[in-house]
């Protein structure tokens, strides 16, 4: 497991619909609730349609082989971001978690 920085400034959208969102950027993440969409994407390509926004995150992504089973990696990392003062969200794929600070 390695720890790799991710270029780029990046911000949390709510926004009205997926209508206007940009699918070919590398990196975006999207998710929908019975109550909103949000967006996660670099600050330079917020949507038009979007509603509300907070910007001014950075991104750090915890990269190699991790299984579905494996208990307290988010909370290490998470614990010591936090003893620094340093708040976080975090999104996951498939096979990659990302934390924004």
């Amino acid at each position: 497991m390695e720890l790799q920085k991710i270029e780029g400034d990046f911000s949390v959208c709510k926004v009205s619909s997926i209508e206007q969102i940009d699918f070919s950027r590398e990196l975006l993440f999207v998710a929908k609730t019975t109550d909103e969409i949000s967006l996660v994407c670099k600050s330079a390509y917020i949507p038009a349609n979007t509603i509300e926004v907070e910007s001014g995150w950075k991104a750090i992504r915890v990269s190699g082989i991790l299984d579905f089973g494996l208990i307290g990696v988010v909370a290490k990392i998470s614990n010591i971001l936090a003893d620094a003062g340093i708040s976080i969200f975090v999104i996951s794929t498939h096979t990659i978690q990302t934390i924004f600070l």
